[in-house]
């Protein structure tokens, strides 16, 4: 299930949105209206620092590899 990040043209909130069947969100949460883009986001691959999560995987892409 695929969490996105989105961003309202009116108002500028972004928000993120639990996308099921390709459902995609057609207003903003905050203002109610119906210009909501979605933006480009980073990949966690699980793997990492202190934090548990590096924002490097193996070959460049989101999901490159397992778990070490």
């Amino acid at each position: 299930m695929p969490i996105y990040e989105y961003k309202c043209q009116d108002c500028g909130h972004q928000f993120e949105e639990l996308v099921l069947g390709g459902r995609e969100p057609n207003e903003c949460p905050k203002c109610r209206k119906g210009k909501v883009s979605r933006l480009m986001s980073i990949c966690a691959t699980g793997r990492g620092s202190d934090s548990g999560l590096s924002l490097s995987g193996s070959g460049g892409s989101c999901g490159g590899g397992g778990f070490s």
